[in-house]
């Protein structure tokens, strides 16, 4: 069996520890515009989509209670500029990305998150020169679709089969499913480990040293025996 290319990680819950400033962000944008109340649940339940269609599926409704432009502006003015809850990079992540490197790995990252969110975050964490390729929510379409993940193969010039998808939410592993690439998954992020195991992904780990015990064992070893 070939080994995995190319390396697809999600960002926020997977490589960075920003739910809480995400759903702090949703949390302000909604009791700014008066919206019905929903609990921190209901806001975690919804990272990894993109921001229109979480905000679709918090308020189905939408444009009948306040017009949703309004409430995606409240939340990028939140998570951008306005919103003093600290996320940063899980301990180990870094290293993680730079042995990968080191043994010529390709990685990129699929994530719900907008452009201007993801660029912004890359500079102040300084990995970008670890991913050949990302792809973000407001340029294609959401997931669980699979276009963001078929999207990077293309870009990256690898196979389905070539590539391994690294995410913490259902919507990770139903993305990969999708495409037809392998899918690991992380419970120490958004959803819970029996959520993600029924999405079938080839196994599931527990924390960033696992995650790195896992790629640096398997991924690396497979390697070596090719």
């Amino acid at each position: 069996m070939s080994p995995y290319k190319l390396i697809v990680f999600d960002w926020d819950g997977t490589l960075m520890d920003s739910a809480a400033r995400i759903v702090t962000s949703m949390r302000a944008a909604i009791d700014d515009l008066n919206l019905p109340y929903r609990t921190d649940d209901e806001l975690r339940n919804v990272i990894g989509l993109g921001l229109r269609e979480a905000l679709l599926t918090l308020y189905p409704d939408g444009d009948k209670l306040t017009p949703q432009q309004d409430l995606i502006e409240r939340c990028r003015h939140y998570y951008l500029n306005a919103n003093p809850t600290p996320s940063q990079l899980f301990g180990g992540a870094e290293t993680l990305l730079a042995k990968l490197h080191e043994q010529g790995y390709l990685m990129a990252i699929a994530t719900g998150k907008g452009r201007t969110g993801l660029d912004q975050v890359l500079v102040e964490v300084d990995v970008a020169h670890y991913f050949c390729v990302s792809r973000c929510a407001d340029e294609t379409a959401s997931k669980p679709n699979p276009r963001m993940l078929l999207e990077i193969m293309a870009q990256a010039g690898v196979t389905a089969q070539q590539t391994l998808m690294v995410g913490d939410t259902e919507y990770d592993m139903l993305m990969a499913k999708y495409a037809g690439t392998d899918a690991l998954a992380v419970s120490y992020g958004v959803h819970e480990k029996t959520r993600l195991q029924c999405c079938d992904p080839i196994d599931c780990v527990d924390s960033m040293e696992a995650l790195q015990n896992w790629l640096l064992r398997s991924v690396c070893k497979a390697k070596t025996v090719t």
